[in-house]
């Protein structure tokens, strides 16, 4: 029987049947290897077509010039090499029923002069991109009239690919850098009036259409209110996009509203938790409304719910599930299956675009199998082996992890937890309101210990012969880590921290002196809790900028309530000691480029260093195990069992994960449980 679901409904795009209404929009994760999209990048779009995707877009800012230099793994479109790994790529997505296509540009301005072939970067005008801080060259008619020989040759490698279609990119790059009053103040018949600011973009469309034939796929990816002072409005986008449309050469467009110059523009492009659901889809709706083209959109649109309502509304034909599809790539696989509340949630935390911008490789922060399908599954299969009895401690994100997978190997697992309820230090990191959403990441895991029926014991603190009267063949030791005061010469006894702080064990005081030398979320939450409660702060660092582990989606967050509350910012100075005064306590702080110390006196002094490892409970367990806590690396990496057996009368194996090894983040707790006990 045929679906009612609207997004199960199939869609009709040119002569392509999409087998649903669900796309995983271009983006760039930057697992290329030399500019080609390899075996990494294959594997990653495969399972979102394994999963039931209707259309996976692949290679955001995929480059046609060479003077358009990568600015985060771009692929490099200009190389004819590219056609053989796009030929690898389309087969395996095609293989799995679902289309793919490719995302095409030129960057403009919008990279770095310091990169690739450093050829200058390109724009209509010489004006600075804050976010790239590149000063461009104008660009001069021969190089128009050859980069947009670029695009068409580019486009004709997709073709010859095997891809389904491309799509252009058209916001923050070089086509709409024409077209925006913005940033073209040329005085040529390429800028000025909108006739000519459309010119080039038009030309670049005809010759990519001219290219690759009336039976291949065409859409563009453009914005059409940047949302800026002096910026392109609705009424001059649609103008732009109504007459690319009437030339025949488009098949649909990707509407994206917003400007992404700043690292504070793209933060609304592309929302982040704490931000409502969705926010452009009336807008979307409107320019649907207006064009005679499919709309495809993407922002913010991680649940099934939303997405649904999307189509079902009219707002869109296809909608685009892009992070969520990062968190779960087996989304309308479980939509099938009548198993929406199994679908991992997107809790829109931006660790994998704060990666991209930071140089690494996009990741979740609670799927460590994305980017990773080469070496570890997204579906947990049954161990070979006859059940174990698995016993873990600890229930935060490692131990819930452990827990999950143990069982879904079939393995009969038991998990203590001293606190009443599951989540570990993500509990704490709720407490920051506009962060709430990060509690799915456990929450997820706790409703799948209990499908898997797993002998949870909260309020349980464990102890040695709580573990050993179970009999166990594995244990698992999560227990985390409590907060490290250690590095203080004095007063350690004084200050408090930032778990006190977001627990409720501490109330804020009047005037508060927060060190932070963790650079990761915990210190800038910390810092957003304490100055919401009206508190006068002063967040201090070593570091030569605000925390250096949170990126560019994140921060401009933090920065609005710094700037709301009057936050004062002191950067390279490091908090060595604390004594009292009266009623009051006085910081010594340390700038270790002037040598020079100097004194603040404060109500209050909260410190944010990470955590020092819970071991009590391993080392006590050491002694009784068959490894003594011995890890196998070169097992552990390449995806094997552990066998260490250097204590033959030792009753099980014995392992640790998460902080109980060492102060890292969620996705680092995760990546530990899921790679151990993927061979369990």
């Amino acid at each position: 029987m045929a679906s009612k679901d609207p997004l199960l409904q199939p869609f009709k795009l040119k002569h392509l049947t999409l087998r649903n209404r669900v796309v995983s929009t271009s983006h760039e994760p930057a697992y290329s290897e030399d500019g080609m999209p390899k075996a990494r990048y294959r594997l990653y779009h495969e399972e979102k077509a394994k999963g039931g995707i209707a259309l996976t877009m692949f290679g955001g800012s995929s480059l046609v010039s060479r003077d358009s230099p990568p600015a985060f793994g771009n692929l490099y479109l200009w190389d004819d090499a590219i056609v053989p790994w796009f030929r690898v790529l389309a087969e395996g997505v095609h293989r799995h029923g679902a289309a793919i296509m490719c995302q095409i540009t030129h960057l403009g301005r919008r990279t770095s002069n310091y990169t690739g072939d450093w050829l200058p970067v390109l724009a209509p005008s010489p004006l600075r991109e804050p976010a790239h801080r590149a000063f461009p060259k104008v660009i001069e008619h021969s190089e128009m009239r050859r980069i947009v020989g670029e695009y068409a040759a580019a486009a004709r490698r997709c073709r010859e690919g095997g891809l389904d279609g491309i799509e252009i990119e058209a916001y923050g790059h070089l086509i709409d850098a024409f077209w925006s009053p913005r940033t073209n103040r040329r005085q040529d018949e390429y800028g000025g009036s909108l006739e000519n600011r459309m010119r080039f973009g038009l030309e670049v469309v005809s010759a990519i259409r001219e290219a690759v034939g009336d039976e291949f796929i065409v859409g563009i990816r453009m914005v059409f209110d940047e949302d800026i002072e002096g910026g392109l409005r609705p009424e001059e986008t649609l103008t732009i996009a109504n007459r690319t449309v009437e030339t025949g050469n488009l098949d649909f467009v990707n509407v994206i509203k917003g400007h992404i110059d700043t690292d504070e523009g793209l933060s609304h492009v592309i929302p982040i938790m704490g931000t409502p659901s969705a926010p452009h889809l009336e807008f979307v709706k409107s320019i649907r409304a207006a064009l005679g083209v499919p709309v495809f959109h993407a922002a913010r649109i991680n649940d099934v719910a939303t997405a649904r309502h999307a189509v079902a509304g009219g707002y869109v034909d296809m909608v685009g599930m892009t992070r969520a599809h990062m968190a779960d790539p087996h989304i309308v696989t479980k939509i099938v299956r009548g198993e929406e509340a199994r679908i991992r949630p997107c809790v829109g935390m931006g660790y994998c675009i704060d990666r991209i911008y930071e140089g690494g490789e996009a990741l979740c922060i609670h799927n460590p199998a994305t980017g990773r399908e080469e070496t570890l599954p997204h579906v947990i299969d049954k161990s070979e082996t006859p059940g174990k009895r698995v016993v873990v401690v600890g229930g935060g994100p490692a131990g819930l992890e452990a827990a999950r997978v143990c069982a879904e190997r079939g393995h009969k697992v038991l998990l203590f937890e001293a606190f009443d309820q599951p989540g570990g230090q993500v509990l704490l990191a709720a407490k920051v309101k506009r962060r709430r959403e990060i509690l799915g990441i456990t929450e997820w895991i706790h409703e799948e210990l209990k499908r898997l029926n797993v002998d949870l014991r909260l309020g349980t603190l464990a102890e040695e012969e709580d573990v050993i009267s179970e009999s166990p063949d594995v244990v698992i030791i999560a227990t985390g880590g409590i907060p490290n005061t250690s590095f203080l010469n004095q007063g350690q006894d004084l200050v408090i921290d930032s778990w006190d702080i977001l627990a409720g064990r501490a109330a804020v005081a009047g005037e508060v002196l927060l060190f932070d030398d963790n650079g990761q979320h915990a210190g800038m939450a910390c810092a957003e809790f304490i100055a919401e409660t009206g508190a006068r702060l002063e967040y201090v660092t070593p570091e030569r900028t605000l925390a250096p582990e949170v990126g560019g989606m994140n921060y401009p967050a933090y920065f609005k309530v710094f700037d709301q509350h009057d936050v004062t910012v002191s950067l390279n100075r490091r908090l060595t000691g604390v004594r009292r005064d009266g009623n009051r306590l006085v910081a010594t702080l340390f700038n270790e480029y002037s040598k020079r110390s100097l004194e603040r006196s404060v109500d209050q002094v909260v410190v944010e260093h990470g955590t020092l490892p819970l071991v009590e409970i391993y080392e006590s367990l050491k002694p009784l195990s068959r490894n003594l806590g011995e890890l196998d690396q070169d097992a552990l990496i390449a995806g094997k069992p552990q066998n260490v057996n250097n204590n033959p009368q030792g009753r099980f194996g014995l392992f640790r994960i998460g902080d109980a090894l060492a102060s890292r983040n969620i996705h680092t707790a995760l990546y530990d449980a899921l790679r151990l006990c993927t061979t369990l």
